[in-house]
């Protein structure tokens, strides 16, 4: 089909080529990335990529997950070139992984999202060093009170606290955002729970890296 003038592009050499729009491609992601990544989608310009999340609250119920991103794959892939999964294992032993192959869709690398925000070389680095740590990224620390107090029943039973949390030492804030308000609020889970505290500026991570790679392989 002869290409309008719309769809052309002007080569160096002076010769009009049929434009090639920019493959569309479909992030569905954990709703507790969706903040993160839509602010990495603004910073570099990635248009071409739209965002679908599904409920952050399905890490409570992680058996849920598999079946949660299947069915959205199958009912979001004909309109996209490509559905990039914004998970990492997240508890589902393995699952995850396997059915996203078999769908014939990437996803994220790593065990979990603490993996991937600080990357997951770093994070294999400290070996069993944090086995007592206890983790909260941006979005855990906003919603602390709908993620960790309510679903532990703290706020009915404080005294679970210490069954909870005994045998951890200290909460591990890291940080996506240089933000003083957040890092307070952070401390003060910390002391809610009687953990040591500990800031850990670490950025998107991985979820950076893996998604500026997507995009030069789609534009490239």
């Amino acid at each position: 089909m002869t290409p309008t003038p719309d769809d052309r592009t002007l080569t160096e050499e002076g010769v009009d080529l049929a434009g090639e729009r920019p493959a569309r491609l479909l992030l569905l992601a954990c709703g507790a990335l969706a903040h993160e990544v839509l602010a990495l989608i603004e910073t570099n310009g990635w248009t071409h990529m739209d965002l679908k999340c599904l409920p952050a609250k399905l890490h409570l119920y992680p058996q849920r997950i598999v079946s949660a991103v299947e069915a959205a794959v199958q009912a979001n892939r004909d309109s996209y070139d490509e559905v990039f999964v914004l998970y990492a294992d997240c508890g589902t032993g393995g699952l995850l992984a396997a059915k996203c192959k078999a769908l014939g869709v990437r996803m994220l690398e790593g065990p979990h999202c603490y993996s991937f925000f600080e990357g997951n070389a770093a994070f294999a680095r400290h070996g069993d060093d944090e086995i007592t740590a206890f983790y909260l990224t941006d979005f855990l620390v906003r919603q602390f009170d709908a993620f960790v107090v309510k679903p532990m029943g703290l706020d009915r039973h404080p005294e679970l606290r210490d069954i909870y949390f005994g045998n951890y030492t200290k909460l591990v804030y890291q940080a996506q955002t240089r933000d003083p308000a957040l890092t307070e609020l952070a401390r003060a889970h910390a002391r809610r729970l009687g953990l040591a505290f500990e800031y850990r500026y670490t950025g998107y991570g991985d979820l950076a890296r893996a998604l500026a790679e997507k995009s030069d392989a789609e534009n490239g």
